[in-house]
């Protein structure tokens, strides 16, 4: 499923983080949460990445 999935806003691949339950878009250095399972891939939900 995760290759179905893009960043919604750089429309690249997504890495999944199994310990922070996310999908990471590095190309825009934001993080979408995973919430009960369902990835909430929504610009305004994600966190920005630290360095």
């Amino acid at each position: 499923m995760l290759e179905a999935l893009v960043c919604p806003r750089t429309q690249m691949r997504l890495e999944y983080d199994a310990e922070k339950q996310e999908l990471i878009s590095r190309s825009a250095n934001l993080a979408y949460p995973i919430r009960d399972g369902i990835p909430v891939m929504l610009v305004d939900e994600a966190r920005t990445l630290e360095d």
